[in-house]
């Protein structure tokens, strides 16, 4: 059903894309930052499963009907790039993506949870898996749906075991960023940055895919 040479190459497209700069990574990178490797985790692993929903989606035909009705597509993109903008917004006001002041951390299930939100809630990863995934599948190859999901079953653990190395290795600079409440004030305007981006870039997609 994977023959390896198709397999070799879905696994190198999937790690560009989970290593390229994003709202899912830059989180997961911001709570191992302030949090520790255990946060860092919950949100990758958050992530990971955002991915898994949106494979099942397009296994069931849900992102089909994203692309093909314009009223179902308007509502899950305006709350997508909503949650984006407001996670954005609150970065660059509130300065607490990023914290190391025990009361402003952000409860485990919480960071678990906007892990999870900040992808699910993101229309452009599931845009993605409907055009990305099944250009590795074959009806020749036993079942498509049997093949999606085992496909995005990969991007998903690919995923979270990715950020996570990123979040642990984040997280050795906190005792560095302890001492200089500067660059952290400015590594959260640029997080919060990166979410508003990626939330105007959600209000500009079209429901032909990700640009």
């Amino acid at each position: 059903m994977f023959p390896p040479e198709i397999l070799f190459a879905y696994l190198a497209a999937v790690l560009l894309v989970v290593v390229s700069p994003g709202p899912d990574n830059i989180l997961a990178v911001s709570r191992g930052l302030s949090q520790g490797p255990m946060a860092g985790a919950l949100s990758s692993l958050g992530a990971g499963l955002g991915i898994l929903v949106h494979t099942v989606a397009a296994t069931l035909g849900l992102a089909l009907l994203l692309q093909t009705s314009a009223v179902a597509f308007w509502v899950v993109k305006g709350v997508g790039a909503a949650y984006l903008l407001w996670l954005g917004y609150k970065a660059i006001t509130s300065r607490n993506l990023i914290t190391f002041q025990p009361a402003q951390r952000q409860s485990l299930k919480r960071v678990f949870s906007t892990g999870l939100l900040s992808n699910v809630l993101n229309p452009k990863p599931g845009l993605f898996v409907v055009a990305f995934i099944p250009q590795f599948t074959s009806p020749l190859r036993g079942s498509v749906p049997v093949q999606m999901l085992a496909y995005g079953a990969i991007f998903a653990v690919l995923t979270a075991l990715t950020f996570s190395l990123l979040a642990c290795f984040a997280s050795q600079l906190s005792a560095w960023l302890t001492k200089r409440p500067r660059a952290v004030a400015a590594i959260n305007v640029s997080a919060g940055l990166t979410f508003i981006a990626a939330g105007l870039s959600v209000l500009a997609l079209d429901r032909r895919g990700p640009a």
